[in-house]
């Protein structure tokens, strides 16, 4: 890091250890990251600590979308339709570089199929479960429609589709956005920046807190604590978590091997599961896989399996693409953090939240998911400030815009920016970028959206050093590290 990176990052551990919080934050993916501009909006001392990069677990391996769950209708599941329909909408409104409305293609078949007038009623349903208006109108098109939209399109059974609405985001983006206003508005936050343990006594928690960069180790007063860490919150000392981890993979194509609008994607079944071919930019987006995963959530990575079932789901629709594996520019695998249910398939567990206050001054808040962040975040700070004691500050985070246009530009939006020094100076100087990672994957996309990523790994790696005055050693290590979490995605991954 720079000697202002370093200097920051000093004065924030400081801080933590020198002033007593009244909520520490455990995680820095979305939902920590929500809740930390909430409390500190509402006049908290907060503090947030994520022992490694934010957003380095499922808050960067999402689908990238904000929506209500169209297929949770059928599941009956209207409750969390609809608040998250109503969510999609107030991140569209706060955050709108991070909340594109999107189109849905839904083909509808004479086989396994629902009939036409189900669908149609279906989206009708959909947009009133945003309070009456989603960001257009849902309609039905005619086989000869589609065929219009969607020329490669399979016509076996085709009978039409439909169209629906949801959004299109940046979930790494929206978080690091969000705690870039949690800072604004008084918050302290460090990534790889390890929660040991606390204890209890006095009405605070002591937290034993370690900095991993420089081994460093603090002790943080608190009132509250609330284990927010995702994937990796059962395992958190103190916590009352218990997780069902299922694994989803993403694969990223260029966008013209499939003939679809640039802002239109196309929702596709396959048995009880429902994939999405997704717009992104210059390409798409394909997936996502729902599968039980029982190990380590940092070494989650994408499986030859998990490609060929995406693929083969994309070829069913769009026999005519005939994608193979040599058309994946890059790919992605990540953990959702479900609340435990074993019965039923993955598909079936439910999305839903909960928030619980196991021990005194102790929350866990677990489930959920990356549309209903702000919500949760809402529910969580309202029920820790009345703990606290805390002033009734009413909640301004669906109101206020998440940050002033002139702060989002030009390295913050749903599609990633040009590969330039000048961006990596800024991740590094102003997002808390540390490792070479942290940029090419998080903060810019540059590894999943340009084929060529990895070959300019060691020039990208030279404008970082001379960012963060690193060593040619630590420079070769950085390279070295970047490779091996390349290693869990695809092409990197594919075999001799």
């Amino acid at each position: 890091m720079s000697t202002t990176s370093t200097e920051k990052r000093q004065t924030t551990l400081q801080q933590l250890a020198e002033h007593p919080l009244d909520l520490l934050v455990i995680g820095g993916g979305i939902v920590g990251a929500g809740v930390a501009r909430d409390a500190a909006m509402r006049g908290l001392r907060t503090g947030l600590v994520d022992a490694h990069d934010f957003a380095a677990g499922t808050s960067s391996r999402s689908s990238r979308l904000l929506h209500g769950g169209l297929r949770y209708l059928e599941q009956g599941r209207v409750g969390l339709v609809h608040e998250s329909s109503v969510e999609k909408k107030v991140v569209h409104a706060i955050a709108p570089h991070l909340g594109q409305p999107l189109g849905f293609i839904f083909p509808v078949y004479k086989v396994n199929g629902r009939p036409m007038w189900q669908m149609r009623i279906g989206v009708k349903m959909y947009d009133l479960l945003c309070n009456g208006r989603n960001f257009k109108p849902s309609r039905g098109y005619t086989k000869e429609e589609t065929l219009v939209k969607l020329p490669q399109i399979n016509t076996a059974g085709l009978r039409g589709s439909v169209r629906y609405y949801d959004a299109l985001t940046s979930d790494a983006r929206l978080t690091l956005d969000t705690l870039r206003s949690a800072v604004k508005n008084g918050a302290l936050v460090s990534n790889y920046t390890r929660f040991a343990d606390a204890t209890r006594a006095a009405g605070a928690w002591a937290c034993q807190i370690e900095d991993t960069l420089a081994g460093q180790k603090i002790t943080a007063r608190a009132r509250a604590i609330l284990n927010a860490a995702g994937p990796w919150s059962e395992a958190i000392p103190h916590s009352a978590v218990k997780l069902r981890l299922t694994k989803g993979i993403h694969i990223v194509v260029d966008r013209k091997r499939v003939t679809v609008a640039e802002d239109e994607a196309v929702t596709m079944v396959e048995g009880k599961r429902i994939l999405f071919l997704i717009p992104w930019g210059e390409r798409l987006i394909i997936g996502t896989t729902d599968t039980d995963y029982d190990a380590d959530p940092a070494d989650v990575a994408v499986g030859l399996d998990d490609i060929d079932y995406v693929l083969h789901t994309a070829n069913t629709t769009f026999p005519a693409a005939r994608l193979t594996r040599d058309d994946i520019i890059s790919s992605w695998a990540g953990v959702r953090p479900l609340i435990a249910n074993r019965d039923g398939t993955p598909s079936d567990t439910s999305r839903a939240h909960q928030i619980k206050n196991p021990a005194e001054g102790w929350w866990d808040i677990a489930g959920g998911k990356l549309t209903t962040y702000r919500l949760m975040a809402e529910q969580a700070v309202t029920k820790i400030a009345k703990y606290l004691g805390a002033p009734a500050v009413p909640c301004r985070t669906a109101k206020e815009p998440l940050l002033p246009p002139a702060e989002t530009a030009p390295y913050s939006g749903i599609i990633p920016p040009p590969v330039t020094a000048e961006a990596v100076r800024h991740y590094v100087g102003h997002e808390w970028a540390v490792h070479l990672d942290d940029v090419l994957m998080r903060r810019s996309s540059w590894h999943f959206y340009h084929g060529d990523t990895p070959a300019r790994a060691p020039e990208i790696a030279q404008w970082m050093s001379a960012a963060a005055g690193w060593t040619p050693e630590r420079t070769a290590a950085e390279l070295a590290n970047y490779t091996k979490e390349a290693a869990k995605t695809y092409p990197s991954s594919k075999t001799p």
